[in-house]
C-alpha cells in the first residue's frame, strides 16, 4: 500500500489552563474551596492573603521611608532559592513553659474495628488452638453487617486449598455456633431469619415466645405481611399478634452496623455556599465567604521580577530566578481571576434561581415551587447547561426556613386538567400526605392514589404514581400494612 503525506486543516476548540481551573473551582463547594486555597498558598509563594500583606499598615507606619519599607517587606530573595545553609536546630525550638505551669495530659480514646472486637471475644472463648485458628478464618469472612454470607462448604474448600487443612463442614458448624454467642446478638448469621432467631433466643417473656414462633414458622408470611394467615393458624387476636410482631420489629437486622466505632464515624458537616436573608420582604443573596480570604500578589516578588528584568547581568542564576518568579506570578494571577470568576458565576446563577422561584423563597411553601430544569436557568444567565449543572452540584443555600441543596429546586413539570403547569415536587407532597393519613389496615394502592390525584385535577397514570412513590422511598401498599 502506497503511503502519502497529506495536509489537513481542522478547527478545534481547546480549553485554556485558566478555563480548566475555573471549571474545577466552580464544581467544588465552599468547604473544599478553603482547602484548595490553602494548598495554593502553600505551593505558590507569590500568592498571599490580603491580611498577611505587610504593606497593609496604619497611618503611623506609612511615614516610613521607601527604603526601610522595601527592606522590611522583602520576605524572599533570589538567594533564598539557592542557598543550602540550614538553620541550626536550636533556633527552631521554643520552650514557653515555666516550672510553675501545670501540664495536664488529656487522654483520648482510640476505637477498634468491628472484626477486632470479635477477635477480642475469641480470645476469651474456650477453644483449642486449631479451633481458634478456624474461628479466626470464619470471622474474617463475616461482612460489616455481621453476616456470614459464604457457605461453610466453600470455607472448607478454602481451608483445604490454602491452608492444607481437611476440616469437615460439621466441625465448622460447631465453631460457628460458638461465634454466634458473641456480642452483638445476631452476629455470624447466614440469613435474616437466623439473625432474628439468634437475638430472640437471648430474650425471655410471653411476647418473645410468640415472636420466636412467628420468625421460626411463619417467616415468609411475616415478610409479606400476611398477618391474617398468621393469626388464623395460631388462633390469635389482632391485639396479641400485634404485640408479638412489635418485638420482632424491635430487633436489629444488621447487628454489625450497630457496633459503635468512634474511629469510623463520619458526621457530614454542611457549610452553605449561599446565604439568603428575607428583610421585610426583600430577598438579599450573598456568598458565604466564611474562611475564604482575599488573595493578592506579594509586592516583594513584583519588585524582584522588575529588578531582575532591568538588570544588565546575564547570570544563569538570575535568568532561572526570573523565570521562576514569572511563572509563579502568572499562576497566582490565573488563580485569583478564577476565584473571582467563580464568585461571579455562582451569584449570577443563584440570583436567577431565586428570581425564578421567588414565591417559594418568600415563605418556603413547597407547593409554590415552579417546574424548573437546568435549561431554564442556562437561558436566563446565557451560560451553558453544563455550567449550571456544576453550580448546582454539591452546593447548599441557607434560607430563613432551612438549608437546602440547590438540586432541590430543580424539578420536572406536569400540566393539570385546567392547563396549569405544576412541579412534580408538589405532586409528591400530595402523595406523601395521602399515604401518611391512610388507614394502615388497608393502605392505599397505587391505583387508588392515582384516582385521588385525578380528583384533584392531576391526571397521572398509575405507573407514574409508582415512580414518584419509589423516589420518595415509600414501599408498596402491601408492605405498609399494619395491625
Amino acid at each position: 500500500m502506497e503511503q502519502r503525506l497529506t495536509l489537513q486543516q481542522k478547527l478545534l476548540q481547546k480549553l485554556s489552563p485558566q478555563q480548566i481551573q475555573v471549571i474545577k473551582l466552580l464544581e467544588i463547594p465552599t468547604m473544599q474551596l478553603e482547602q484548595r486555597i490553602k494548598k495554593e498558598l502553600e505551593e505558590n509563594p507569590v500568592l498571599e492573603m490580603e491580611s498577611d500583606n505587610p504593606l497593609q499598615t496604619d497611618d503611623a507606619a506609612s511615614s516610613e521611608t521607601d527604603e526601610n519599607r522595601d527592606a522590611d517587606n522583602e520576605e524572599f530573595s533570589v538567594d533564598d532559592y539557592y542557598e543550602d545553609d540550614e538553620i541550626p536546630t536550636y533556633k527552631l525550638n521554643t520552650n514557653n513553659y515555666s516550672k510553675d505551669d501545670k501540664y495536664i495530659d488529656i487522654p483520648f480514646s482510640a476505637g477498634i474495628t468491628f472484626h477486632e472486637f470479635l477477635y477480642e471475644q475469641l480470645g476469651l472463648a474456650n477453644l483449642s488452638d486449631e479451633e481458634q485458628q478456624l474461628a479466626e478464618y470464619i470471622i474474617g469472612n463475616i461482612d460489616d453487617d455481621g453476616y456470614l454470607r459464604r457457605d461453610l462448604m466453600a470455607i472448607s474448600d478454602d481451608l483445604a486449598f490454602n491452608m492444607n487443612l481437611d476440616i469437615p463442614e460439621k466441625k465448622l458448624e460447631q465453631i460457628l455456633l460458638s461465634i454466634q454467642q458473641f456480642d452483638p446478638a445476631g452476629i455470624a448469621a447466614r440469613n435474616l431469619r437466623e439473625c432474628l432467631m439468634l437475638q430472640l433466643r437471648r430474650k425471655e417473656g410471653e411476647e418473645y415466645d410468640l415472636a420466636k414462633v412467628i420468625v421460626k414458622d411463619f417467616f415468609t408470611e411475616f415478610t409479606k405481611k400476611h398477618y391474617d394467615k398468621i393469626s388464623g393458624k395460631l388462633e390469635l387476636t389482632d391485639e396479641k399478634l400485634k404485640k408479638g410482631i412489635e418485638q420482632v420489629l424491635k430487633l436489629n437486622p444488621k447487628p454489625g452496623s450497630s457496633y459503635s466505632n468512634p474511629m469510623n464515624k463520619s458526621n457530614q458537616h454542611i457549610v452553605p455556599d449561599f446565604l439568603l436573608d428575607n428583610i421585610d420582604g426583600d430577598l438579599n443573596l450573598s456568598l458565604n465567604q466564611r474562611n475564604v480570604p482575599n488573595l493578592i500578589i506579594n509586592d516583594a516578588y513584583q519588585d524582584m521580577l522588575r529588578n531582575l528584568s532591568e538588570s544588565q547581568k546575564n547570570k544563569k542564576n538570575d535568568k532561572e530566578a526570573m523565570m521562576f518568579v514569572k511563572q509563579k506570578m502568572d499562576s497566582a494571577k490565573w488563580f485569583i481571576d478564577a476565584i473571582q470568576q467563580r464568585q461571579t458565576t455562582l451569584l449570577l446563577s443563584m440570583s436567577e434561581i431565586i428570581s425564578f422561584q421567588k414565591e417559594y423563597f418568600e415563605d418556603g411553601d413547597e407547593t409554590k415551587l415552579r417546574p424548573m430544569i437546568l435549561k431554564d436557568i442556562a437561558e436566563r444567565t446565557n451560560l451553558d447547561i453544563s455550567t449550571i449543572s456544576r453550580v448546582s452540584n454539591s452546593k447548599y443555600i441557607q434560607t430563613h426556613f432551612g438549608i437546602y441543596p440547590l438540586k432541590y429546586f430543580f424539578s420536572e413539570g406536569l400540566q393539570k386538567d385546567d392547563g396549569e403547569e405544576v412541579s412534580t415536587r408538589e405532586i409528591k407532597k400530595i402523595l406523601q400526605g395521602c399515604i401518611e393519613n391512610e388507614d394502615k389496615r388497608k393502605p392505599l394502592t397505587d391505583e387508588k392514589l392515582a384516582q385521588i390525584l385525578k380528583v384533584k385535577s392531576y391526571n397521572i397514570a398509575r405507573r407514574t404514581v409508582a415512580k414518584y412513590r419509589e423516589q420518595l422511598g415509600i414501599p408498596v401498599a402491601r408492605l405498609r400494612k399494619e395491625l
